[in-house]
């Protein structure tokens, strides 16, 4: 007769015992329970820059019922390395999880600056891409997520670099949309652009700021530092393009400047980057989502589209692992759509590592 000698205990047999066919959740039972102890502080911090709309912003609920993380955790046996032997959240002293947000260019607010562990009411796919990337190295590790909901990769997020087009509705209307810094989001060809108080890659600007901001005041935020480097960008995105026929069309060729534009900035020609399609959209879908999904696996350094993508660009097909509802309802805050997806998204990131 085997004795469950403490909760901890008991969530590893169960865990073991249920099977999942799901890739994500052999990955989850491969972790290891933090060691609780600090990095080599010798090395520099590997940064890994989180960037999207309101999928990588996160809406899994923490407390509560079935969908909570604490549903998933103490009822369903999943992801145990977020608990310790009494049951309580486990922390990385390796990891530090940093948060800031702001609309646009303008000013910056500081959601979290701690390290990993799950507190406040909501989670994105930082937990699941912070474990991964942190059981991978012996450096400090940075999670640093800047980012806001509601904004499009073809309009508030879109690259220095970008060139403007033209797109042709399926009434016959012909569109121009802006390249970077242009204004306003479209106007009919042949009308004169009339400017608003917003341009084509402001959110970007923005979110590309805050970042670099943290990164200046290295030791607020990882204390002890000796420098850092970037070692790669996550991309969780794409909801509000793919309610647009013009935006989603262009997806491809955006995403593309996107990592180019990103590795420039931040000085990280070497950065990986792994991107997650929207969770609702099934292979084969020829929607705006369908479009979107279409465009990250082209990216994706495997399909031989892209030779200088080779090796260093992954996409993430979610929809096996998300729990239902979409990107637009925030599927439904459940939790394990956002633990399944940062899994698969951390996984996918030290497989390029290697």
């Amino acid at each position: 007769m085997i004795q469950v000698t403490s909760l901890k205990t008991l969530l590893l047999f169960s865990s073991f015992a249920i099977f999942c066919s799901s890739t994500n959740a052999i990955a989850a039972q491969q972790l290891p329970d933090p060691d609780g102890k600090p990095a080599d502080m010798s090395k520099p911090v590997q940064v890994y820059i989180l960037l999207g709309q309101s999928n990588m912003l996160g809406a899994g609920k923490i407390k509560g019922g079935d969908g909570s993380l604490e549903h998933a955790v103490k009822e369903k046996n999943l992801y145990p390395y977020l608990v310790d032997d009494s049951g309580n959240w486990t922390q990385r002293q390796d990891v530090r999880n940093v948060r800031v947000m702001g609309s646009g260019d303008g000013g910056s607010r500081e959601f979290n600056n701690e390290w990993m562990t799950i507190k406040g009411g909501k989670i994105g796919p930082e937990f699941g891409i912070g474990h991964h990337v942190g059981e991978a190295t012996d450096a400090p590790v940075m999670i640093l997520k800047s980012c806001i909901g509601n904004r499009a990769l073809g309009w508030d997020l879109l690259p220095p670099g970008s060139e403007g087009f033209e797109f042709t509705d399926a009434k016959g209307v012909t569109w121009v949309h802006p390249a970077y810094k242009g204004s306003p989001e479209k106007w009919k060809k042949g009308e004169e652009p009339k400017k608003i108080g917003w341009y084509a890659g402001m959110q970007y600007d923005g979110d590309i700021a805050r970042a670099k901001k943290v990164l200046e005041d290295l030791n607020k935020y990882y204390p002890d530092a000796k420098g850092y480097e970037v070692a790669g960008f996550f991309w969780w995105q794409g909801d509000r393009d793919s309610r647009s026929a013009a935006l989603s069309d262009r997806y491809e060729q955006n995403l593309v400047q996107l990592i180019k534009t990103l590795r420039k900035d931040f000085d990280a020609p070497n950065a990986e980057f792994v991107c997650a399609s929207l969770g609702q959209t099934e292979q084969g879908a020829t929607d705006g989502g369908g479009k979107i999904l279409n465009a990250m696996q082209a990216v994706d350094g495997k399909s031989g589209k892209y030779p200088d993508f080779k090796g260093n660009v992954s996409s993430v097909y979610t929809h096996p692992l998300s729990k239902g509802g979409s990107s637009g309802g925030h599927y439904s805050g459940n939790s394990e759509t956002y633990m399944n997806v940062g899994e698969a998204m951390g996984k996918a990131m030290v497989d390029l590592q290697k």
